[in-house]
């Protein structure tokens, strides 16, 4: 969608928008005015409100009473905080699915490794890091505790966000092979393998973030839209 073409629906800002987050046009913590979505789209308050409330359900914008509402800004201390925590729950998690994983299950997961596969080339892609974070809450699903599959879910929501801020398009591309070799161990009934796997995973996506990649200067001309 060009941008200077009215939107179709909220869904349409909001994809729009994502993807200019992804792109890293609009840096974190860049304040998004209603007044001026409204003229840059073409649209009623009531549809960017609808929007940026897409945006902030899958926590990619934070609304602040009184302030509106500006793109998240996680810390490097948060999303510190957030890979260890997954850590202590994954391992687990990926010792569950391996006593509990039916045939069935490996071939929905091999599917959707084809889709991940699908979006590498694409740049920027919010569904890739979409598609990189749903692996992990397909195992929480197979697993059927509904409590830990809504913990995983939180976490792994922050943690794309996190991922498409800060992560390189070659270490994306590192996730998902680490997905497949995951999926190898689980497979082979290996339940120490693949909780190993798993820890060197998440290890490893936290280990390639840039929290410096917003340092260099910002593509200016869509942020300066929106700001008109």
């Amino acid at each position: 969608m060009s941008i200077t073409q009215p939107a179709e629906s909220a869904n349409d800002i909001a994809t729009h928008l994502a993807e200019a987050i992804a792109a890293r046009k609009l840096p974190p913590g860049t304040k998004l005015r209603e007044e001026a979505l409204c003229r840059l789209y073409s649209v009623s308050r009531t549809k960017i409100r609808a929007a940026l409330l897409i945006l902030s359900k899958d926590k990619l914008i934070n609304m602040v009473p009184d302030k509106g509402a500006m793109v998240s800004q996680p810390s490097e201390q948060e999303s510190r905080e957030i890979f260890a925590t997954r850590r202590i729950i994954e391992a687990a998690l990926a010792r569950e699915f391996t006593a509990k994983a039916k045939p069935a299950d490996y071939r929905k997961l091999e599917k959707h490794l084809k889709e991940e596969r699908s979006t590498l080339s694409q740049v920027p892609s919010k569904m890739r890091q979409q598609l990189l974070g749903d692996f992990h809450v397909l195992l929480a699903d197979v697993v059927g505790n509904q409590v830990l599959k809504e913990i995983v879910r939180e976490l792994v929501g922050r943690s794309s966000l996190i991922t498409m801020l800060y992560q390189s398009e070659r270490d994306a591309a590192c996730s998902s092979d680490e997905h497949a070799a995951f999926l190898a161990a689980a497979r082979s009934g290996d339940a120490d393998k693949a909780a190993e796997l798993m820890l060197h995973h998440l290890s490893h996506v936290e280990a390639a973030l840039n929290f410096d990649i917003n340092a260099s200067p910002a593509k200016r001309d869509l942020v300066s839209a929106l700001l008109m």
